[in-house]
């Protein structure tokens, strides 16, 4: 367990990819805070599991990461109750998709707000206790969106660009402190998340849920397959390792070949 002694905070965690990374976080010792909204019964036992396999503490924070204070006393609480976080997942995320002349502004300032922004504030809450401690861990999840763009997606698109760009910066301010940080850009995975914008693809696009499915999600991916949680968890946990030290500033592709034209 590489992981024992060290903490984790993995936003949009209760369910998902999020949920992936802390699970495999916890397998390898990490202490572990996740974050998100759901079912309450359903988070507690996601919380008791990890505390399990970790054999050390899990917290959960209901923190709206569309909210800057409550995001900055989210960290504080991680570093009061487990201390870190030596390890920082942003992961929170949501979806819209409409054109964009119809696109309404209070979701694109949702979208920039939770995919983009939190991020930042979790980064800059979570930086000055990893340089005290010459050593952490900062992994975006990005999307194939951040490199390519798809229609009725442009809040989605920009925020997920900009995490590309935060990501490269913070890597060079903190390239001599033992932390490293990177992006994962996962092509489409069975999610909650792409699960729910299918009724909305199909209304954009006047498309059948298996037309979606086949001609849009699967239609990028040459292999024809959907990216598995435990595969972009996997890649994670190998960020953490010693042996990735010297991989910072990257944006790692998932995507089952679609960015590789």
């Amino acid at each position: 367990m590489f992981l024992k002694g060290k903490t984790a905070l993995v936003t949009g965690s209760t369910s998902g990819i999020g949920l992936a990374y802390a699970r495999a976080l916890a397998g390898e010792g990490a202490a572990v805070m996740i974050n998100g909204f759901g079912d309450a019964a359903a988070i507690e036992e996601a919380r008791k599991s990890l505390a399990v396999a970790s054999g050390a503490d899990a917290f959960y924070s209901p923190a709206d990461m569309s909210k800057p204070d409550e995001i900055a006393a989210m960290v504080g609480e991680c570093a009061e109750k487990l201390g870190g976080p030596d390890i920082v997942i942003n992961n929170a995320g949501i979806q819209h998709v409409s054109p964009v002349e119809d696109f309404a502004v209070a979701k694109w300032d949702q979208i920039i707000a939770i995919n983009l922004s939190s991020a930042f504030h979790i980064i800059r809450a979570a930086v000055p206790g990893m340089k005290d401690r010459k050593w952490g861990r900062i992994i975006n999840t990005a999307s194939a969106h951040s490199k390519v763009a798809s229609p009725f997606k442009s809040a989605y698109v920009a925020a997920k660009h900009g995490i590309d760009g935060l990501t490269k910066t913070v890597s060079l301010e903190l390239a001599t402190f033992g932390v490293t940080v990177n992006s994962i850009s996962p092509g489409y995975g069975w999610t909650p998340l792409v699960e729910k914008q299918i009724p909305d693809t199909m209304a954009a696009r006047g498309l059948t849920r298996e037309q979606v499915m086949n001609d849009v999600l699967l239609a990028s991916q040459p292999t024809k397959q959907f990216v598995t949680v435990e595969q972009v968890a996997a890649l994670a946990l190998f960020l953490c390792r010693d042996e990735a030290a010297q991989i910072t500033g990257a944006n790692l592709s998932m995507d089952g070949g679609w960015t590789a034209a």
